[in-house]
């Protein structure tokens, strides 16, 4: 919808405004006051254009109601549970059926002891309500719970803050939390933290959380025992008499429908009737644990839609933040959008997640967001940014400077090479650098940092030498940094693509009996169910041999080397084999076995050369990986990069062959997926270096 030229440009929302002339691109009361004071707009105009009726703030004794004219949301008090949003025409989108602690809330998972990743759930409630800001143009409210000895074993030790805001002329509304413990609080860990919310079974039926990932869903009432039965874990359920007879025979799991952190900015639910959608966006990932690649879950059946901030799945204990006690931590989580939109009747209703992506940008734009009250949530001025050039320089690829095309280039507390997959306690900021390896920060928060970057299609991870101190509104230029990857010689050969991933391996049709139709014929695969059976009726008898020069790894590399299942349903570890030729050996200095690992579950890599029964191996990882990802239909993990010696003593001119083991067999879900392996040859006279 069109205004005059030079004022504002509305986004079919009808709530929600960008004006390129203005560069503003805020949530509608923003834009107006920026656009107001350029163009000196009158008092007539104004009243035009901006929404007439401001935020307005209902309290009772048992419920607070904040509303705007276009959503309203009520909350418990002081719980601070959401209990109702009310949208176009639509009395609650929210579960009516469910009781009110059961719509809309964060919850936790944690544990006073210091290992694992179960724990109690925790619903939190408020136990004190306050107005942090009430106007025309803003509220903002606050439902705390503060922690003391005497809740000690009954509630995890931390003060809690759960904020809720409302603006003018914004088709939604807002949340964040600040977690804090303080030096002289137990110990404790926290395995999961996020905000849930159930809307209503009658009228939300689609979902969409990707362009190409999207669909009708089962109801929850398909998942129940009378019509649903449950497979190898519980998340996992066949459809054998569901509600929509044309959903027989799939596989309903949350888990199909995860997403890595980069990716899952929106997601949410459509109503057809009226054309409704409700959606959670996430317009950073500076307060998730774990990186850019980490997966979390998004929506699914219920229907439901989590904003998820600390998870341990794809990850397992790894990501579980353990607080010691005499440890100080604070952290604000969020804040998030939750956007509700919709069409005129007889307009397409999917065309409401095409605005719903537009929103997304929006509020991505607007980070940081001007308007949370919290000191403890820094605005754009109090941050500082980074920028610079990332390089690539591999002599056996390139004379020259590769430029880091596509590199993820991000900030993370000090730590280790790689670590920054594995912090899950403060803050990250991650970008990704231009053609030419360019790259912008921005938005940073004050502290120290370590620079760290991956780059697709090569293997390692970059660290800059140097702590970065970030301070408010500065701007630090780097200039052009160069990363080495891991090298020893010459390339002799090379199974896959150096992604982090698996996904470019062989990954099988699933049992026709286990199939969700959304992933047939999909990129994502291998978010179909029971993918791990299939490799023991493609290798019934012997295991997996791949042929350097003849074999495919896009259909000869299983994506997962997994355990063999036996006729009497136990399981027995498996070893495949490379085999390879050289010519002639070298006998100057060791060969090198690169071996890049997307993901490991309860499992253990054993490298031989030519003896399959050499006692101990050349190589043994020992026990690696708890992500799961093999039955969480994941094609990747936590990443981890083996780097092998093989004296030239046990190569042989002529055929050649590497065995790889993975002995552990107690469940169908141990095994390793690999991102990518390399041999390389000895370093050649020019260089004898190792890295």
């Amino acid at each position: 919808k069109k205004k005059k030229k030079g004022l504002l440009s509305f986004y079919s929302n009808k709530h929600c405004v960008y004006n390129a002339e203005c560069n503003s691109n805020k949530p509608l009361h923003f834009a107006f006051a920026a656009c107001r004071e350029k163009f000196n707009w009158s008092s007539e105009i104004s009243n035009l254009i901006m929404p007439p009726i401001g935020v307005k703030l209902l309290i009772q004794d048992r419920h607070v109601m904040m509303d705007n004219g276009i959503v309203q949301v009520t909350l418990s008090n002081p719980d601070g549970i959401v209990t109702g949003i009310r949208f176009n025409g639509i009395d609650n989108l929210l579960e009516i059926r469910n009781e009110e602690i059961n719509r809309g809330y964060w919850d936790l998972v944690w544990n006073s002891a210091t290992t694992g990743t179960t724990g109690i759930f925790d619903v939190i409630k408020g136990t004190s309500f306050r107005v942090i800001m009430e106007s025309e143009e803003q509220v903002e409210l606050s439902f705390t719970r503060a922690w003391d000895p005497s809740q000690q074993g009954k509630l995890v030790p931390l003060n809690i803050d759960k904020r809720f805001i409302m603006l003018r002329g914004s088709s939604g509304f807002y949340s964040y939390a600040i977690y804090e413990h303080l030096r002289e609080w137990p110990g404790f860990e926290l395995g999961e933290t996020r905000i849930a919310f159930k809307l209503r079974k009658d009228k939300f039926h689609y979902m969409a959380m990707a362009d190409n990932r999207q669909r009708n869903m089962p109801l929850p009432d398909d998942r129940l025992p009378s019509r649903g039965q449950a497979l190898a874990f519980p998340e996992a359920v066949l459809l054998v008499n569901p509600v929509e007879p044309e959903l027989k025979g799939e596989v309903d799991d949350k888990y199909q429908y995860s997403c890595d952190n980069k990716d899952n900015k929106v997601h949410g639910w459509i109503c057809t009737e009226p054309p409704v959608g409700f959606w959670q966006i996430t317009p950073s990932n500076e307060f998730r644990s774990g990186g850019p690649f980490k997966q979390n879950l998004t929506s699914h059946v219920g229907p439901t839609t989590l904003a998820m901030f600390l998870s341990a799945h794809y990850s397992g204990e790894d990501l579980v933040p353990k607080f010691a006690a005499g440890e100080q931590w604070k952290k604000v989580f969020g804040p998030v959008f939750m956007y509700a939109n919709s069409a005129y009747e007889g307009d397409d209703p999917l065309s409401l997640w095409e605005d719903a992506k537009s929103q997304m940008m929006m509020e991505v734009q607007c980070w940081p967001y001007s308007f949370p009250a919290s000191e403890d949530f820094p605005k754009s001025h109090q941050r500082g940014s980074v920028s610079g050039r990332l390089l690539i320089r591999d002599r056996y690829i390139s004379d020259d400077y590769i430029s880091a095309q596509g590199a993820y280039v991000g900030l993370a507390p000090q730590g280790a090479v790689g670590s920054w997959q594995r912090e899950c306690k403060n803050y990250q900021f991650w970008t990704t650098a231009d053609e030419n390896g360019y790259f912008l920060i921005d938005g940073i928060r004050t502290g120290d940092y370590n620079l760290n970057a991956t780059v697709p299609g090569f293997i390692g991870d970059y660290q800059y030498d140097v702590v970065l101190t970030i301070t408010s509104g500065c701007e630090v230029e780097m200039g052009d940094l160069v990363y080495e990857p891991p090298r020893n010689g010459p390339t002799l050969w090379e199974i896959g693509i150096p992604d982090r991933s698996a996904a470019e391996f062989y990954v099988p049709d699933p049992n026709p009996k286990y199939i969700n139709k959304l992933f047939v014929n999909h990129p994502d695969r291998f978010r179909q169910y029971g993918l791990w059976e299939r490799y023991s009726e493609l290798y019934p008898d012997k295991d997996l041999v791949y042929t350097v020069g003849v074999s495919d790894c896009s259909k000869d590399w299983f994506f997962a080397q997994v355990n063999r299942k036996n006729d009497d349903n136990k399981y027995q570890g498996t070893t495949w084999q490379i085999k390879f030729n050289l010519d002639n050996v070298d006998q100057s200095g060791p060969y090198k076995l690169r071996l890049a690992i997307a993901s490991a579950t309860f499992s253990e890599l054993q490298v031989r050369v030519n003896d399959p029964k050499a006692y101990p191996p050349l190589f043994s990882s020992g026990m690696i990986g708890r992500d799961n990802s093999i039955a969480r239909h994941g094609i990747h993990g936590l990443y981890c990069l083996f780097n092998v010696d093989i004296p030239s003593s046990r190569i042989i001119e002529g055929d050649n062959i590497i065995y790889l083991t993975q002995p552990r067999s107690t469940s169908p879900f141990q095994g390793i997926m690999y991102d990518y392996l390399r041999l390389e040859g000895p370093p050649s006279p020019s260089s004898k270096r190792e890295t």
